[in-house]
């Protein structure tokens, strides 16, 4: 548990998809390794979102392109001093081997796993909202109630697909957030406004806080301009209402 909290704004379209799967992946990992009926349930939900991501973006493609941006960058600072060799070249070799597994898959990324009549079941029915009760699916209930060990084997199988895509992703996104160094900043009133240089590729923008500011960062903005506010989460309050102290905070302009 740190003492700060950092809020994120994805500045494209790509970056802001890549951040969606890092969550929906973290969700997975979490309740596939829950052993309770519910856990199981709510990893087969996530799975579903992920799916539905991959049928609406072509992200095999815009991830390669970044790993292949990747490793021209680390390939440029491999003879700089200060760097590791070993470990740079040991990062070189896993993204190789990611990108190697990537082109090689043809067709949309886990379109195979529709091929389970058991997941087709849930997956139609659980646009239906309670839609998968035990009297709906039997079948999911059977499932739902074996040994873990079977369970995890299919949720196993069926996430497999998307494996090499979340190591490349994860990696991805923390080049990224660690490509820059943060500047301390000051929220006049809790408002603070900024430029970034068009010349630049900035992809993400990070603003962490202290958490014993009872405030929270609305980020908003676009390539070019961008504006952070620090707002008071009164919950009582229809709507919230902007900090009149100047909030003190670290700004990172990730450019990688």
């Amino acid at each position: 548990m740190t003492n700060v909290i950092t809020y994120e704004f994805p500045l494209n379209e790509r970056i802001r998809v890549f951040i969606r799967l890092e969550h929906l992946f973290q969700q997975f990992s979490h309740f596939s390794q829950g052993n309770t009926a519910i856990d199981k349930r709510a990893a087969i939900i996530v799975l579903l979102d992920i799916m539905s991501i991959f049928r609406r973006n072509d992200l095999k493609s815009e991830i390669l392109k970044e790993l292949d941006r990747s490793t021209k960058t680390l390939h440029k600072v491999s003879d700089s001093d200060g760097v590791d060799s070993k470990k740079l070249q040991a990062i070189l070799e896993d993204l190789g081997i990611i990108s190697k597994k990537l082109y090689a898959m043809t067709g949309k990324v886990g379109i195979n796993v529709m091929e389970s009549d058991l997941f087709q079941s849930i997956a139609q029915r659980s646009s239906i909202p309670g839609g998968t009760c035990s009297f709906d699916l039997p079948e999911y209930h059977y499932w739902l109630e074996q040994e873990d060990s079977e369970r995890n084997q299919d949720l196993q199988l069926w996430s497999s697909p998307f494996e090499d895509i979340r190591k490349a992703i994860g990696f991805i996104l923390s080049f990224i957030r660690n490509s820059s160094a943060p500047t301390s900043e000051i929220a006049r009133a809790g408002f603070h406004q900024f430029s970034l240089d068009r010349s630049q590729p900035f992809q993400l923008l990070k603003v962490t806080v202290d958490k014993a500011i009872p405030c929270f960062a609305e980020i908003s903005g676009g390539k070019h301009r961008c504006t952070v506010r620090f707002m008071n989460p009164d919950c009582a309050e229809k709507q919230h209402v902007q900090s009149l102290d100047d909030i003190p905070f670290e700004l990172t302009r990730c450019i990688f």
